[in-house]
């Protein structure tokens, strides 16, 4: 494979962090290996990732940091934020269109932020350009907004509206005419970008692990105890869908020493508590509040099956770290978690209404409380997919590739139009 000038815009991008952070970070470190990378990313990155290099240099990578003034008012709000990384854009394109005057980058490539409607304006460059994974387009369905309280249901209708704004952004529109290949991290928002006639589309989950972390989490014990333990682990939000876990709980056919351990804190811890109380679970439904990672990975090493019934993931890291620890995962059949989940390593549960989710995730509990053989061979299934399919080196080596076909494939181009 030819080595490849690359630039690279990762917004987010820090060592040692999950979400988009992590994707930005992990990505980029495992091209280093194959291709010369040029990073684009926040000044107020500069200090982590520094510290991190000092300490173990990675060749190949070169970062450039790019803000605007004014750093800390943007930090106030989550639409400030978004309006900086909108901004931030303009100015990272302009200073990438005066390097690429003199370096000559071969392809371009926006790794984050993965929102859909948020343009990239390095697309303009005069190269080819890879857009995403992007997310986005997911949304709770309707049917299941009589549960969430006002605030939940504003921040769904805010949501959606500003993303309804963004399809019809030039600029949005601009960079879907001018990827040369577009990827989606779920198929809501494939469907969001085929509608606005995107051509060249993939569907591919921005999500993965690191070697050590995929071997760490292989390192947590598998519990052979008779006692059966269903956990989630999640921000208190409503659309994290927890309430629907805590229904399903209660509804399942289960034996009476069950526990349904609950890892994270939010708004809605409050509203969990009365609803196990409501339903006479409350015993058996332990919230631990936020915990620390060793912590976490302590609960999850005691645990059996991972229950996500997440409403609007674009991603769901979690269940790739259930996967990774052995453990079957139920999640509902949407968002990321849909992309990720097989049959082979837990259960999708259809989620047309919350009534048919209910029953769909008390139905999966009962089935692999009762079932030790089940649980086995789909946390040792599960293992096996994050190795092969969710590994950074691994979703490295297969990008640094498609950077080599796209160029070669432009130059091709180039030559026949000549």
């Amino acid at each position: 494979m030819k080595s490849r000038k690359v630039l690279v815009s990762a917004y987010a991008c820090r060592p040692n962090m999950g979400s988009e952070p992590g994707v930005g970070w992990n990505t980029v470190c495992e091209l280093g290996k194959y291709h010369k990378i040029w990073v684009f990313t926040r000044e107020d990155n500069r200090s982590y990732i520094e510290a991190e290099l000092s300490n173990n240099p990675i060749p190949g990578l070169e970062f450039v940091y790019v803000d605007l003034p004014g750093s800390n008012w943007w930090k106030r709000s989550l639409g400030a934020v978004h309006l900086h990384h909108y901004l931030w854009q303009i100015k990272a394109y302009l200073l990438a269109r005066k390097l690429h005057k003199e370096i000559g980058f071969d392809v371009s490539h926006h790794v984050t932020y993965v929102r859909y409607s948020s343009p990239s304006f390095i697309s303009l460059l005069p190269i080819p350009f890879i857009w995403g994974p992007i997310g986005g387009g997911e949304s709770a369905p309707k049917a299941f907004w009589k549960d969430f309280g006002f605030r939940g249901k504003i921040y769904e209708i805010i949501r959606i509206t500003v993303h309804k704004l963004g399809e019809y952004d030039p600029f949005v529109r601009l960079t879907l005419r001018n990827s040369t290949l577009i990827r989606a991290t779920t198929e809501d928002t494939a469907k969001r970008l085929w509608q606005m006639s995107a051509i060249n589309l993939q569907i591919y989950s921005e999500s993965g692990l690191s070697e050590q972390e995929i071997q760490q989490l292989a390192q947590c014990p598998i519990p052979n105890s008779g006692q059966i333990r269903f956990i989630s682990m999640a921000r208190l939000l409503h659309w994290k869908g927890i309430h629907l876990g805590i229904q399903a709980f209660a509804q399942a056919d289960l034996p009476d020493d069950t526990e349904y351990w609950i890892l994270g804190d939010g708004p809605e811890r409050k509203r969990l508590q009365i609803l196990a109380e409501e339903l006479g679970v409350s015993k058996q439904v332990k919230l631990w509040g936020r915990l620390s990672r060793p912590e976490t990975l302590d609960k999850l090493s005691k645990s059996n099956v991972l229950v996500h019934p997440s409403l609007h993931d674009s991603g769901g890291w979690v269940c790739l770290e259930a996967m990774a620890a052995g453990c079957p995962v139920i999640c509902l059949d949407l968002g990321g978690p849909a992309v990720q989940v097989t049959a082979e390593t837990g259960f999708k549960i259809q989620a047309s209404t919350p009534e048919e989710a209910v029953c769909g995730l008390a139905e999966a509990m009962a089935c692999l409380a009762q079932d030790q053989e089940l649980r086995l061979s789909m946390g040792y299934a599960g293992q096996k997919l994050v190795a092969q399919s969710f590994n950074w080196s691994k979703k490295a080596e297969l990008l640094a590739q498609l950077y080599e076909e796209t160029v070669q494939d432009n130059e091709y181009i180039d030559k026949a139009l000549a």
